[in-house]
């Protein structure tokens, strides 16, 4: 099972100090969170794109390509690469460009974003959003599966005997993993293809989240991918930790209260009671962590948030070590005791080239 940290990017004033960072230190600082993920050990490093204040990342490949420079392990992804506003070429292009570069230790999350605004930003109708998501994913899945391309369609330009560049490493596509919260769609879209689906199930309650993997599931196995409990899953959350649940409580509140997507409704207690949001010690962490299995199966993939909402990079990198030391070791043993045989590991680059070697049909996109 892969364990990593996911950002939206966010600029956020501390509101202990009221201090606001300026792009180039927020930027800064998300390279040394990085950074810090491989040295503790953590196994993924995920980057959301946006368009607009006050978030900075719009264009996550540059970033994770200067990360993939900087580290020799660490796995890079996204938390959100818009499929509905983005052209499939250019998404084809950067990423296989990315593969490239990263060595293979790159591969995205596709989503359609949460920002309403960003649709006509590029051209698009929000009201198009589902079909721009199917009709943009199976050109993508083309062009990075075939060496020319013939295609027409509803939303770009037909394409007439093209050639996506570079093509992807080794023949074999990045990993896909389709993201979303509270869309049935893109979870059979998922299935459909035999991809992976990421439940970022940090704002809803479990009996949400349960219901919307089980769907993936079902479809997967009905697509005939495997079955059902072999369906590729991965769940995002967020965590603020300290070694006395006390002290993380007391720290964090300030930082919850304020949050530009928390504050200002519910109270921290209800908010940690009805949705995964974990603030109290390594324990508690490791506990309600691995209480996710019971509603969603045994998963690949578990995201932690660990720098929104103006959390300071001192804080940040002491999360992070502690999630390396007292709770990443701890999860990995007991998810591994508990993994059936058949259930299979977090697709890598390396595990797909070689089923591709011993399979003859195609590796999924």
């Amino acid at each position: 099972m892969q364990f990593g940290i996911f950002t939206v990017s966010d600029i956020t004033t501390d509101p202990t100090t009221g201090r606001t960072p300026t792009e180039a230190e927020r930027i800064q600082a998300v390279l040394a969170i990085a950074r810090k993920a491989e040295e503790v050990g953590l196994d993924v490093f995920a980057l959301g794109e946006h368009h607009n204040p006050p978030f900075f990342s719009s264009s996550p490949t540059t970033t994770l390509a200067y990360v993939a420079a900087q580290t020799s392990r660490l796995q890079l992804s996204t938390s959100t690469t818009l499929i509905t506003t983005n052209d499939p070429v250019k998404i084809a292009e950067d990423y296989a460009m990315l593969q490239h570069l990263a060595g293979g230790r790159a591969d995205l999350m596709l989503g359609r974003g949460n920002t309403g605004p960003v649709y006509p930003w590029f051209g698009q109708d929000i009201r198009e959003g589902i079909p721009l998501a199917v009709e943009n994913y199976a050109l993508l899945r083309r062009l990075w599966t075939e060496d020319v391309v013939d295609w027409s369609g509803r939303f770009r330009t037909p394409l007439q005997g093209f050639t996506s560049t570079p093509r992807p490493l080794d023949g074999v596509p990045p990993f896909v993993w389709h993201g979303s919260i509270r869309s049935p769609q893109i979870a059979e879209q998922a299935a459909y293809y035999g991809d992976g689906f990421f439940s970022n199930h940090i704002f809803w309650p479990e009996e949400h989240t349960q219901r919307m993997v089980e769907f993936y599931r079902r479809r997967f196995e009905h697509h005939g991918h495997g079955s059902a409990d072999q369906a590729i899953v991965g769940l995002g959350g967020q965590v603020f930790v300290r070694r006395n649940s006390q002290d993380a409580v007391r720290e964090f509140r300030p930082y919850f209260d304020n949050a530009p997507v928390y504050g200002h409704g519910p109270s921290l207690e209800e908010f940690t009671r009805e949705t995964p949001l974990t603030v109290g010690s390594p324990q508690q962490v490791i506990e309600r962590t691995l209480g996710f299995r019971e509603y969603v199966g045994d998963y690949q993939r578990q995201l932690f948030l660990v720098d929104h909402a103006g959390l300071p990079l001192k804080t940040v990198l002491e999360q992070l070590d502690l999630l390396g030391e007292e709770v990443v070791p701890v999860l990995r043993r007991e998810f591994a005791a508990l993994k059936p045989a058949h259930v299979p590991d977090a697709p890598t680059h390396a595990s797909r080239v070689a089923a591709r070697q011993t399979t003859p049909e195609e590796v999924s996109a």
